[in-house]
């Protein structure tokens, strides 16, 4: 029922009882015409107020208040291009900030927050990943879009709603983590053989003529997916400036000892040398080698495998080609050669040198390989065929084993160095020699006293030496370089007591007749006869 229809209602009762006040009053005065004058009666009528009515001009005024106040609220968030207040980025409160402010200001917190490396433990093990090495990083742009975003990406009730409760709330947004798994997968691994408790697995290695394998051992490894998962959570939750990250670890048995898998590792064959001429290149032999019983009874040693450690025998796979059986043809250019004398009349002296001569001839030398006498030459012994000749043993001349073959040392030492080859060990006699003057000797004495040379060139050499007719002569080819010099040797005596022979050495390197440089060789002292 509207206002107005319940007014006329009141106004319609309001007659009606008047007319029956009136009424009575005139039967009142008819019955009671001799009584007393009856005081004339007015009535008050109050009009009702309807609670109906004032509840609907209330609820009139507060909609009214509310739709106002919404578009007001609607209209300042459409204005704002802040991020509203309440809203924080790993607990860092960026209400009511531009989005650049944020921006800087997470960045400097992210930066203050997180050191230069992480620390993983394991008992009483420690180790520390650097967090640049795995390039530890947060998407701080999407985290200040989604910083942003909130409040404005649903509809006005939705987006007003979102304002509100953040007014009164937090809205906590976790910057995305970026790291390089695969990185920190490799360190863990890396780790994971550092632990003091780790599995040990089998392993194998080559002892003289002989394969080694040793037996693995039961222990722990890292868990190197949940530890990642871990890391990842303790950095995404900058808890990581003071307590080290316990690595996650699990128990793991070593592998079986494959045999089959050892020998394919260990098995090589063997290559023959050959060399090209266009352009000149050698390519040198290679020694195989493999099993020296069938891989069948290899098993049968390990039987349950049970075992600390098996030993299986090994042979060596020779080449049809060595390096040495290559000729002269791929070594063009004759680089350096001397020689020296010897009496033929001392047999025994004359095959010691020819002994030593024989195992050096044809010794091919790689770029960057270095040439050791007493490991070519070998062990001077009867059984290689050596005699007795004259040595110098604590200034005497006495026969000894070997006996002569410092000639050979000395007359190669003077070929290397008109080759221009590095002399790397060299040290001279007790006494001048006859074959050569001094400090152009060299002497070994194997076990103490070597000489070794470097091939310091781009190319190959080949070594060629004979020892006939009382001329002990080297050789040396190779391939010629643009920049190759014409080397001379300057030598001589510094200076004499009745005890002492002093002197020096020098190598000469000249171009186009030229002298470019003067190197010292060696200073020596001798003892005199």
């Amino acid at each position: 029922m509207s206002t107005k229809q319940i007014d006329k209602e009141l106004e319609k009762d309001n007659k009606e009882l008047e007319k029956k006040l009136k009424k009575e009053e005139n039967s009142k005065t008819e019955n009671n015409e001799n009584s007393e004058p009856i005081q004339e009666f007015t009535p008050v009528i109050k009009e009702k107020k309807n609670p109906l009515s004032i509840l609907g001009v209330l609820l009139f005024i507060i909609i009214t208040i509310i739709v106002i106040a919404f578009l007001i609220f609607t209209g300042y968030n459409a204005l704002n291009q802040n991020i509203i207040s309440g809203v924080y980025i790993q607990d860092l409160n960026v209400s009511n900030m531009s989005k650049s402010d944020a921006k800087e200001q997470l960045e400097t917190y992210i930066q203050s927050s997180l050191p230069e490396e992480i620390t993983l433990k394991h008992g009483d093990y420690q180790t520390t990943i650097s967090l640049s090495q795995i390039n530890v990083s947060f998407d701080t742009k999407s985290a200040i879009n989604s910083a942003y975003n909130v409040g404005r990406q649903g509809n006005l009730f939705q987006n007003n709603f979102y304002v509100l409760t953040t007014m009164f709330g937090k809205v906590n947004i976790a910057p995305k983590l970026n790291l390089d798994e695969e990185q920190l997968t490799q360190n863990l691994n890396e780790i994971s053989t550092q632990l003091p408790d780790k599995v040990i697995e089998s392993s194998y290695y080559i002892e003289d003529n002989n394969l080694i394998i040793t037996n693995g051992k039961k222990g722990n490894v890292v868990d190197i997916e949940a530890t990642i998962e871990k890391i990842k959570s303790t950095i995404s939750n900058f808890n990581i400036i003071n307590d080290p990250i316990e690595i996650v670890v699990k128990e793991q048995e070593p592998q079986a000892i494959d045999i089959d898998k050892i020998h394919n590792e260990i098995y090589k064959d063997p290559k023959d040398a050959y060399y090209t001429q266009d352009p000149f290149a050698v390519y040198p032999s290679e020694n195989g080698l493999d099993f020296n019983i069938s891989v069948e009874e290899a098993k049968n040693i390990l039987g349950d495998q049970s075992a600390e450690e098996y030993i299986i025998p090994l042979k060596t796979l020779y080449p049809n080609i060595t390096t040495n059986m290559i000729g002269t043809e791929a070594f063009p250019d004759l680089l350096s050669e001397y020689s020296t004398k010897y009496s033929t009349a001392d047999r025994d002296r004359t095959t010691n040198l020819q002994l030593a001569a024989n195992k050096i001839n044809g010794t091919v030398l790689m770029p960057g390989e270095t040439f050791s006498y007493n490991k070519v030459v070998g062990e001077r012994t009867i059984a290689a065929g050596y005699k007795e000749a004259p040595i110098y043993v604590s200034g005497e001349v006495v026969d000894g084993l070997g006996g002569g073959i410092c000639q050979i040392t000395s007359t190669l030492y003077n070929a290397v160095v008109y080759a221009n080859l590095e002399v790397t060990q060299r040290s001279n006699h007790q006494f001048v020699p006859s074959y050569v003057t001094a400090s152009r000797d060299a002497t070994v004495v194997y076990g103490s006293i070597d000489f070794q040379f470097k091939n310091n060139r781009n190319y190959p050499i080949k070594i060629t030496c004979s020892v006939s007719g009382g001329i002990a002569k080297f050789q040396i080819f190779g391939l010629r370089q643009d920049d190759d010099y014409q080397v001379e040797i300057s030598s001589y005596v510094t200076g004499r007591t009745s005890t002492a022979i002093y002197s020096e050495a020098y190598k000469i390197l000249k171009r186009n007749g030229q002298e470019v440089s003067r190197q010292l060789l060696s200073k020596d002292t001798y003892k005199r006869h």
